[in-house]
């Protein structure tokens, strides 16, 4: 008797235990969000991670750089050293993002530029020292020069692709259409322009 007494209390005791557990499953789903939930584009915070994983970001990919807002075209270094944007795929530079750690990257051409003494062309923030806006020019690629050493985040997704948010510092990548692309602090402006960074495959190279 005593025996089946102490049997029923131990099922009592089990079925409790899953119950309970069951309970605190249901509590999680409530409160974890669903996987895959799309970020708003413009919306989402300009500190979000990069997807380190991503091999675009390990300095073999060689990519091109669109901006999202615009409905062709790509970003490229002009023969006047300015980083622009060309329409069609003529004329436009691939780029390779070489990581230098804490999220930082210098772009450099994905080829030899000879400009640049034979070497790739680096992006390069360009103060002209007066009321005219930032921008970005080729130079010799120095990681040393903390105005080539670009941050590029995660912004949000257009047509289900992430978008990114590149800056030097505190001045963000901008397009507008009198001044072309800029470099801009926000302060409580909001970002108008993100970019895709598009996978044209492995980066030559070089010697």
């Amino acid at each position: 008797m005593n025996r089946r007494l102490i049997a029923g209390a131990t099922l009592v005791a089990s079925a409790g235990a899953m119950i309970a557990a069951v309970g605190v499953s249901q509590a999680s789903a409530t409160t974890t969000p669903q996987a895959g939930a799309k970020p708003a584009a413009v919306q989402a915070p300009v500190n979000a991670a990069v997807p380190v994983a991503d091999s675009i970001f390990k300095g073999k990919r060689q990519v091109a750089i669109v901006r999202a807002q615009a409905s062709e075209g790509a970003l490229s270094l002009m023969d006047d050293g300015r980083l622009g944007e060309v329409d069609g795929v003529e004329g436009k530079s691939l780029f390779v993002l070489a990581p230098l750690g804490g999220g930082k990257y210098l772009i450099r051409t994905a080829t030899p530029d000879s400009a640049t003494g034979g070497e790739p062309s680096c992006w390069k923030v360009h103060n002209p020292n007066t009321s005219a806006p930032l921008t970005v020019r080729k130079a010799a690629c120095d990681t040393r020069v903390a105005a080539q050493r670009f941050t590029i985040k995660a912004y949000g997704e257009k047509d289900g692709k992430t978008t990114y948010a590149i800056s030097n510092d505190s001045a963000y990548l901008q397009y507008f259409p009198t001044s072309g692309l800029i470099m801009e602090e926000l302060g409580d402006a909001p970002l108008v322009s993100t970019f895709r960074i598009v996978d044209n495959g492995p980066a030559p190279i070089l010697d």
